[in-house]
């Protein structure tokens, strides 16, 4: 969202005024969002800890979305934002890279999130297809 790339693009600029002479140069850029803990994909520590969330509490999923805000909502606590900003800004872009998918029974993270995250895959998971996506 332009809210998040836009505090991206603050803290990497305020991290090569002071370790590059304000010069924002891919090097730079880098070593910012490796500061800020954020991974080549793209994701921040709250979109790791959405599918740890949702793997360790709910063995992957399905997790029906009541049961979910309530596990959203712990989280929540935790990481200071709102239940509803976590499935309204972070869930969407796991969605779009295929690390979340919405079935009938709820919400399951995919073979591609255990593998991001250095996980093993659940033998299950080996009957499940994966998502399609347009």
């Amino acid at each position: 969202t332009p809210r998040i790339a836009n505090r991206m693009l603050r803290r990497v600029r305020d991290f090569a005024d002071v370790r590059a002479d304000g010069v924002i140069t891919k090097k730079v850029a880098d070593e910012a969002l490796r500061a800020l803990e954020i991974d080549d994909l793209g994701l921040d520590p709250i979109d790791h800890r959405m599918m740890h969330a949702i793997i360790e509490n709910y063995g992957g999923g399905p997790v029906g979305i009541e049961t979910l805000a309530v596990g959203l909502d712990t989280l929540a606590a935790t990481i200071g934002e709102e239940a509803i900003t976590l499935e309204d800004v972070y869930e969407p872009y796991l969605m779009q890279l295929g690390f979340l998918q919405r079935t009938p029974r709820g919400r399951c993270v995919t073979r591609k999130a255990y593998e991001h995250l250095g996980l093993s895959v659940p033998k299950s998971m080996d009957e499940v297809p994966e998502q399609l996506s347009l």
